[in-house]
């Protein structure tokens, strides 16, 4: 597959393949291996980072295709990458900086989800903290209108309205503690695992 932003990074679909597992496993987890074919080193990083190989950030569509290969599987079912380069460092095993480079970012990526994370909890925790005593101010309020055992019709629309905004103001903190967390909680455990993956390195022809 054709990368789009940088014509001569083609990228492959990942192929699976087994190896042996612990053996209290039934079963040997599948290893699924995601191939990408460059044609040299320098390709596979972000060209506007000035950093040293094995700090530099990953290009942003090799980044994109592998946490997307990765999402394919099982958090538990190891992945494994396989680089084919074109051309070769003279006098260097690109594996030696590759692996180190691309593990290092992943961990990095892995930080700052769980930096994110714990933002979202604290930011729900709020919310949650504001939306239960908004919705007690508005049930007290309807509760005091019902009390004062007034009979103008336009009274039991203002109750009925304090009991929705109350409920409305719920809704934030249900949607973080609900839906929210658990995607950004899935990735982090993508790029844990892309930190420890097998790294390969091969000639391509």
């Amino acid at each position: 597959m054709e990368s789009v932003a940088t014509p001569t990074l083609m990228k492959e679909s990942a192929s699976p393949a087994v190896i042996p597992h612990a053996a209290h496993r039934s079963k040997p987890l599948p290893l699924h291996r995601i191939e990408i074919k460059l044609r040299d080193m320098s390709q596979l990083f972000n060209s506007m980072d000035p950093s040293p190989f094995h700090e530099k950030d990953l290009d942003h569509d090799a980044e994109e295709f592998i946490v997307s290969w990765a999402q394919e599987y099982h958090r538990h079912e190891p992945v494994a990458l396989v680089i084919y380069l074109k051309e070769f460092p003279e006098g260097q095993d690109p594996k030696t900086v590759i692996e180190p480079a691309v593990h290092n970012y992943f961990a990095y990526r892995a930080r700052l989800n769980r930096l994110e994370f714990k933002r979202l909890l604290k930011q729900g925790r709020l919310s949650l903290i504001i939306g239960l005593s908004f919705l007690a101010i508005c049930t007290l309020a309807s509760e005091l209108l019902l009390a004062s055992q007034a009979v103008a019709p336009w009274l039991s629309v203002v109750r009925e309205g304090l009991i929705i905004a109350g409920w409305v103001a719920m809704w934030r903190p249900m949607q973080t503690y609900l839906y929210d967390w658990w995607p950004l909680r899935r990735k982090g455990q993508i790029y844990h695992k892309l930190s420890r993956m097998h790294v390969e390195v091969r000639k391509r022809d």
